[in-house]
């Protein structure tokens, strides 16, 4: 059964999107630590972040950085913090977090509830800052 990130991929589920190419998706996080909680995912999907080939990992990282650039431009914040944990869904995927403390990125801190229209303000607001 594809993840839930594979049925985004597909247009199944509709998404914040960020920023995509032939081989990655940046999305917001519908249920993020803070706002402007960004997924990085491959648009193929592979379970654990380091069975992804070297050449793909490393792509996944400069379009994660784009993807950074943008995001620090439109929020907010003191840093543009990196996660991988790869728990939650069977499907690869980097967070990109604003941060302005450490606990920022604690993922045991209850999840936003923001609602869709909030949300499509923060996509809106980040996809302006492109081309960087």
């Amino acid at each position: 059964m594809a993840s839930i990130f594979t049925r985004i991929v597909n247009g199944e589920i509709p998404c914040h999107k960020i920023l995509e190419n032939d081989k990655f998706l940046a999305f917001l996080d519908v249920f993020p630590l803070v706002r402007g909680h960004i997924l990085v995912i491959p648009k193929i999907e592979t379970d654990y972040f380091f069975d992804i080939s070297d050449t793909d990992l490393g792509e996944m990282m400069v379009f994660s950085k784009q993807v950074a650039k943008a995001q620090k431009a439109a929020i907010s914040c003191k840093r543009i913090g990196v996660a991988v944990i790869g728990l939650e869904v069977p499907h690869a995927h980097i967070h990109l977090v604003p941060m302005n403390t450490a606990n920022d990125l604690n993922f045991t801190q209850p999840k936003l509830q923001l609602p869709q229209d909030e949300l499509a303000q923060v996509a809106e607001r980040i996809r302006s800052k492109f081309p960087l």
